[in-house]
């Protein structure tokens, strides 16, 4: 019965794909707790920076930082793109890559030219082969984010606002919103708004006292809002690595679903190929008997 020896191999190889698919659900579950928990420790950082900065900028209103510089002449866009390594993550890679396609197109329509730093492999190969300028990379950055790995690509961007070589800096990531809604985000990095460092009441009365610093105001503020803007960054991948594994979960277990759902459907076809042939093999042996006794 070669019909249903091929069926019986077709179920074999889905059971097989159903205990991979299954195995890797299982790992994204644990990989995600990991991540979500990992996103949430890195928001107190951020905030404790952006409110010193905050408040030693308020009593220094004479000084501005080049990071709140606007009105650039440069006609130049950058994007700092957060992508992930790895695929079997459902739609979240795509998604942001379109929301970003789109954004970069209505760039260049206002005559801006678009740089890029990429974060992640699917990014970068994207960027690469639809001919973007990528100034930058950070690729194989593993379960965990590791801040050394971002800082020399995102410091390209920086150094470029700084100089006056780009107007403005937007940041391209997937936010976790829960374990089941992921939503690609693309906010303005630099230069930074007035919404970025505003302070809530809470805020004002926990910080509001003046500092010793050294050498000067400037300096201090400037290098606080360059850890502000890395820790930004930083915060962004390990949302997007939470999102990642949120997504590889939900794929993988839509997966595992769909190849139950298909080996009882290939088991049907088989009994049902299989009680044919017993039946005509019967109707044989019962007409030959019927001839011989004829």
């Amino acid at each position: 019965m070669a019909v249903g020896k091929e069926i019986r191999g077709k179920i074999k190889s889905v059971e097989n794909t159903k205990k991979i698919t299954k195995a890797m659900e299982m790992v994204a579950a644990s990989k995600m707790r990991k991540a979500q928990e990992r996103m949430r420790q890195a928001r107190p950082y951020s905030d404790k920076v952006r409110n010193i900065a905050t408040n030693l900028s308020q009593a220094n209103p004479e000084y501005r930082s080049p990071f709140m510089r606007e009105g650039g002449s440069a006609k130049v866009a950058g994007f700092v793109l957060v992508t992930t390594d790895k695929g079997l993550c459902g739609g979240l890679n795509t998604n942001i890559l379109r929301a970003l396609t789109q954004r970069m197109k209505e760039a260049q329509a206002s005559g801006q030219a678009v740089e890029v730093v990429a974060i992640g492999n699917k990014g970068f190969g994207f960027m690469n082969r639809i001919g973007g300028k990528v100034v930058s990379h950070a690729v194989q950055l593993g379960d965990a984010p590791q801040l050394e790995k971002l800082i020399g690509p995102v410091k390209v961007m920086l150094d470029a606002f700084i100089a006056g070589k780009v107007d403005s800096v937007h940041l391209c990531y997937t936010k976790f919103i829960n374990t089941m809604k992921q939503e690609p985000v693309i906010e303005q990095l630099l230069p930074l708004s007035a919404s970025r460092l505003t302070q809530s009441d809470a805020e004002k009365s926990q910080y509001g006292w003046d500092y010793l610093y050294e050498p000067d105001a400037p300096t201090v503020i400037d290098d606080l809002l360059t850890r502000y803007v890395e820790a930004l960054v930083y915060q962004a991948v390990a949302e997007n690595m939470a999102s990642e594994q949120s997504a590889r979960m939900v794929a993988m277990k839509a997966a595992t679903d769909n190849a139950g759902t298909l080996i009882g459907e290939l088991k049907l076809v088989y009994n049902k190929t299989r009680q044919a042939a017993i039946t005509k093999e019967l109707s044989e042996i019962v007409g030959g008997a019927a001839a011989i006794s004829g």
